[in-house]
């Protein structure tokens, strides 16, 4: 079996990249830099320029499954021309797959699974949120995931299974919120944000990972909540987080003003508030090796951890 992925040199995609090799499933991915193409055995890259619909077919030779994480970081300051790159990122990627996907005619493709976003549901302090949801977030994210997740709609038209997963809070060492929200803590001025009562979805990104190759390895179609089984809020978070690192939270709560004043209108993802079921998933069988907010957290941050082999002062500068 032989599984292409875009994104695969994300947080995200590097972790599904090692699952799948850990399973003996060989990768081909996809990237717009022709100097960073990488060719072994198991983990073949591709050039692609979605913004101008390019992609070389022969990423497609052999591939059972498609794994799409291409897209934008949303964690950078919203001027009007980034929003237009977030959006676009991630509709030029699916435009480009399905060309390729068109042109190539009869394929060995069996399942398409696309991340997606939480972010689509609206921020609410007390709903509880399951993929039947039919509202939207009347924010740009909510308006972005809206759009993302009809450009995967239009996969329904090929004979194979179409899935997105709607991607929570990722805990990991090696990228995304938890090194920006533990390394403050760690030299003691580490806070919640406003209220601190907005609810984070979280899931381990091992957990995660194993979430994408389960979706394939069953067959499964429509959409799925990317989420750990306990939501908390993010003062809970922020204090399970001292706890394990064992530092005390001396800081009051982070006002608003003061983040939207650092961060501009990005600053609205710190303070929206998600909490959304993994019912779903759960009752299509997957099993969630982290449930626990607390004891994922000792897995990933404590130094003695038999999992992580870094230390909290180990984390990339890019954090600081």
């Amino acid at each position: 079996m032989k599984v292409l992925v875009t994104g695969a040199t994300g947080l995200v995609g590097k972790a599904i990249t090692q699952a799948l090799h850990n399973q003996g499933i060989s990768v081909n991915y996809l990237t717009t830099r022709k100097g960073k193409i990488v060719s072994s055995e198991d983990y073949q890259g591709f050039y692609w320029n979605p913004s101008k619909g390019e992609i070389d077919l022969n990423c497609f030779e052999d591939v059972s499954a498609v794994i799409n994480l291409a897209g934008s970081n949303i964690a950078k300051r919203w001027t009007s021309s980034y929003k237009k790159q977030v959006l676009n990122s991630r509709l030029n990627s699916l435009k480009t797959l399905r060309k390729g996907i068109e042109q190539i005619g009869d394929s060995d493709i069996i399942s398409f699974v696309s991340a997606s976003a939480i972010g689509i549901y609206p921020n609410s302090l007390t709903t509880f949120y399951e993929e039947t949801e039919t509202s939207v977030d009347d924010s740009f994210l909510g308006e972005v995931v809206h759009e993302w997740e009809k450009e995967i709609d239009t996969f329904k038209k090929f004979d194979f299974n179409v899935a997105e997963i709607r991607i929570g809070l990722v805990l990991s060492t090696e990228g995304g919120a938890l090194p920006k929200i533990a390394r403050p803590v760690n030299y003691y001025v580490g806070a919640a944000f406003g209220s601190g009562e907005q609810w984070q979805s979280w899931i381990h990104i091992d957990d995660l990972a194993q979430m994408f190759l389960f979706v394939i390895a069953k067959g499964l179609q429509g959409t799925f909540n990317g989420v750990a089984p306990n939501p908390v809020t993010n003062t809970k978070l922020t204090k399970e987080i001292a706890k394990v690192l064992k530092r005390p939270l001396i800081l009051p709560n982070i006002p608003k003003f003061v983040m939207y004043a650092l961060l501009g209108e990005m600053a609205y993802v710190l303070f929206a508030s998600q909490r959304v079921s993994s019912k779903r998933i759960e009752e299509k069988g997957f099993v969630f090796q982290h449930t626990n907010v607390c004891a994922a957290l000792e897995e990933l941050l404590l130094p003695d951890s038999p999992n992580n082999d870094s230390k909290i002062d180990s984390f990339s500068k890019e954090y600081v």
